[in-house]
Parts: structure tokens; sequence; C-alpha cells
């Protein structure tokens, strides 16, 4: 084998059986191999911030990672934003950065960079390969450490000589680490707390927002009387009738001040304690209630389902959990609006759907139309940098291609990562995009409010105006190969979201909606 070939066998052999990529010349012998690894399916992003996007999509619905292919420095460059998100996510992906031959760097060649610097802020794994012989066990290092519990980036530096020379040998998987259980101590701690009478807290996030956690800590709140609140961004929340329906943190600061008035203790499992967004003038950042006690059940790299689980078997047993009744909004009519399309959303979500939000401020409504419809999943945007909807779904779809997928999806945000919709025509996913069109960057409109600046200048508004030209996404989508309409009212929505749902393939909405600010 040569060094290409081992790489991709040891991965393959360690689950990890989906490449994106946008490669380039150091990659060429990757590439090449994955017709001798036919295990192997490779994925085309026309951008980088579609590649690793759709990797992380992947991951957090396949529960393992998949790999991703980036030329040089600048190819990473290109793929940070949603590596960021990634990270934020704590998802699991190998990341495979390209680099020069080792004898050319000292030359420095017009794409010559820091690759190792520039992937510092990921905060992950980082190797780089030295020789043929030695890429297969990093390989197999790589996948293990991008599971080691919650999940992490791992990113293999692969110079174009080490993947070309001959003397590759793939290596057997490497177990992860796994996320460790809470003490006892750490259990009955807990329970004295919920017992004490006090007003508590109980913030979940990673792992605790699935089917088990959910359950646990409703079990807790129905027994003790708590407060559960799931953390702002989850990577995966599972929702729907059936399940308990946990409210979230809300976005802004002063929403979360609210839901945490007259809290005395805060517990974390599987999350960390909430922290303002942004910093705003003569407000907190620091958003856990003035003389609460904070008690971390599970850390972020913990068992935060099993440890709720191990609580709810001391102060709740014999308790069941209150759980989400069966119910959809009315389909509305008339023109859009922020608050009715999420309603027609509501009203027609299919079963097992997969939603990847970033409906930014015209999704505010989605919680409560969607509360009671069938059980679901939902993906947010964890690390805040825009682009993150149409990747993330496209690798969702390919995770799970009996699901329907649906990307609701703000225009700004969009046209970060508009591309991925080729990757969703050329791989025939089953994706619905509602693109919510508001003309604006809504949010930061809001944004300049909070912050105290001046509201009403007209280079400023400029600088938040999507208009002049108008943009017609359903042109945009038709001519990288997905089906596209235009909706202005709540029929017209409904029509097309039923129809778009019953037809295979991808598809887009432009559904013109006013903005909320």
């Amino acid at each position: 084998m040569n060094g290409a070939q081992s790489l991709i066998r040891t991965l393959v052999d360690a689950g990890v059986e989906v490449c994106f990529s946008n490669p380039g010349t150091s990659e060429m012998h990757f590439v090449a191999a994955l017709d001798d690894v036919t295990e192997m399916r490779g994925v085309l992003g026309l951008f980088e911030g579609v590649v690793t996007g759709a990797a992380d999509g992947y991951a957090r619905i396949a529960g393992k990672p998949a790999a991703t292919l980036l030329h040089l420095g600048p190819g990473l460059g290109n793929g940070m934003a949603n590596l960021h998100n990634a990270r934020r996510a704590r998802t699991p992906i190998v990341n495979v950065v390209g680099d020069h031959a080792t004898y050319h760097k000292k030359y420095d060649a017009p794409l010559e960079s820091d690759i190792d610097a520039l992937v510092s802020p990921l905060r992950g794994w980082v190797r780089r390969s030295e020789s043929t012989a030695d890429v297969g066990a990093d390989a197999a290092a790589a996948v293990a450490a991008a599971q080691d519990a919650p999940g992490r980036i791992a990113t293999l530096i692969l110079p174009a000589d080490v993947s070309w020379g001959e003397g590759g040998e793939a290596c057997a998987p490497i177990p992860p680490r796994l996320a460790q259980s809470a003490t006892r101590a750490d259990v009955e701690r807990v329970a004295d707390v919920l017992r004490s009478g006090d007003s508590v807290a109980l913030l979940i996030g990673g792992g605790a927002c699935r089917e088990t956690g959910l359950r646990a800590a409703a079990r807790l709140a129905k027994a003790t009387g708590a407060k559960v609140f799931a953390e702002t961004f989850p990577s995966r929340i599972e929702r729907g009738a059936g399940l308990p329906n946990i409210e979230r943190l809300g976005y802004l600061a002063e929403h979360v001040e609210y839901q945490l008035q007259g809290v005395e203790h805060v517990v974390l499992a599987g999350t960390r304690a909430p922290v303002s967004f942004f910093a705003y003038p003569g407000k907190a950042s620091d958003l856990v209630p003035e003389g609460a006690t904070v008690h971390t059940l599970a850390d972020v790299d913990g068992d935060a389902a099993g440890a709720l689980t191990d609580v709810a078997e001391l102060v709740a047993v014999g308790i069941d959990p209150v759980l989400a009744e069966p119910s959809r909004p009315a389909l509305p009519s008339g023109p859009l609006t922020p608050q009715n399309w999420a309603d027609v959303i509501g009203a027609l979500l299919p079963d097992r759907a997969i939603i990847a939000d970033e409906a930014n401020t015209s999704g505010l409504m989605l919680p409560a139309a969607t509360a009671g419809a069938p059980r679901h999943d939902v993906l947010t945007l964890t690390g805040g940098a825009i682009g993150y909807g149409p990747p993330v779904a496209t690798g969702a779809a390919i995770a799970a291609p009996d699901r329907p997928v649906i990307n609701l999806q703000s225009d700004g945000s969009a046209l970060y990562t508009i591309s991925a919709l080729w990757t969703q025509a050329r791989e025939d996913l089953k994706v619905t995009t509602v693109l919510l069109n508001n003309s604006a960057y809504a949010i930061l409109r809001m944004e300049l409010q909070r912050v105290g600046a001046q509201t009403d200048g007209k280079k400023a508004n400029e600088l938040l105006d999507l208009s002049r030209p108008d943009m017609d996404f359903a042109k945009i989508a038709e001519g990288m190969g997905v089906p596209a309409s235009r909706a202005t009212t709540a029929e017209e929505l409904a029509e097309q979201f039923e129809r778009a749902l019953a037809e295979p393939g991808p598809h887009l909405i432009d559904a013109i909606v006013p903005p909320l600010l």
C-alpha cells in the first residue's frame, strides 16, 4: 500500500465510511485511493465550509465520525467556521488536511502556511504523519481521539510524499475513551440538593438531551419541583409527542435571567453554567443568579444521561415523567408572518424528521409549534458561526437516508454555504429547505439596538440590509439542480412543503416572511 491507501483502509476498518472532500493537488493520492478502498464513500463539497459542516451533521446523527479532506492551510481556513461549530457541538470528526511534500516546504511555495497554528483554535487532537509507515497508526489514533468522550475534532496533517510513498500499513482500530459515570458522592450530593426544598434549576446538555436523559430529568422535575432547562444550543435534542417537552434556555441574557429568577441552586448535567452570548454595556456576562450555588453532576465529558438516571432512582422512585401529548397547530391562512410559518411546519412535520435549525430570528415560535408533533430531532447552531444549516442538513441526510431532513434556514446565513444545495442534488438527498427570506440580517438589527448603538443611521442600516437587489433563492437553487418554488402565503407554504416531502430528492421553498424587527 501507499500511505493514502493505508490511511483510508484504517479509517474504514475503524467505522469511518464517509469522507466529505474538497481536495487539491497535495491530496490527489488520497483521491485515487478511494477507488482502491471502495467501502469509503467520497462526497464532494464545492466549498470547504460545506465539507466541514456536512461532517458535523453526519456525526451528530450517525453517532460516529466522518472524515474531511481539505487542501492545505487555505482549505482548512475556509472550513474553520463550521469546524468551530462542530467543536462547540463536541462532534467527532477526523479532519484530514493535506500538506506540501516534506522536502518542498522549505521553498515557501505560494500555498505554504502554518497548518499546525491554524488548527490550534479547535483545541482538539493534532498529529502530523512523518513517514508512510506511520500513517495507518496515526489514522487509528485519530479515529480514537475523535471519539474520546464527549467527542472532538482530530486533525491529521498528511504531507503529499507521505501519502504517495510506498510501505503503508493499515492499523487495527483503537478503543476510544468512554464517558465517565458520575461518582456515588456526586449523585447523592445532587439528590440532597433536590430534596432540600430550595429552588433548583437543572440544566442539561450533550447526551442528556436524548430520550433517556430527558425522561430522567422530567422525573426529577415532577418529583421535586425543580425547573429543567436544556442548554441554549444543544447539538442534538429529541422532541415531540411521547417525550418530555424540555424548555431551552433563551438566547437573550434577559430571557435567561427571567427563566432562572429566584433559583438558589443550579445543577449541571452535560453542560456548563450559562453565560451571555455576547457582552452588553451594563449587563451581566455570568447568568447564574447572584448567590446561587452551582453543582456539577456530570461534566461535558461525563455520562450525563446515566447520572440523571442514577439521581432519579434515589429521588423519583415510581415517578413517571410528564410527556408531550400529540398535538398540532391548525393550518393558518393568509400572508406569511414570523409566527404563522412555524405553525405550517408544526402542522405538517413528518414522523422521525431531522430539523437543521438556522431560522434565527424567524424561528422564535418554532419550539411551541412543534412540541406535540411526531417525534423528531433538532440540530442547532452550537457555535454561532452562521452558514451551518445547509451543510449540516446535507451530512444528516447522508447519515440517515431513510429519514426526512428539513433545513429551516434564514436567508443571510444561507448565502455563506448555499453551494451545499449542489451536493444535495448530486447525492440525491432527501432534504427540504424552507428558506425564510426577509431580505435582512434581522438578528443584527436586534443586536444593534441591544448594544446601545445608534439605530437610525443610513450607512449602518445599509450593512444589515439584503435587498437592492433582492435575491431569488428559487432560481439560485434551480441553478444548482434543486427543484424550487416560492411561497408568500401560509396556504402556498403548506402545499409546497407537503409536495416536497412527498417527492424524492432535495427541494427548496423560498418563503417570503417579513422581518421580526
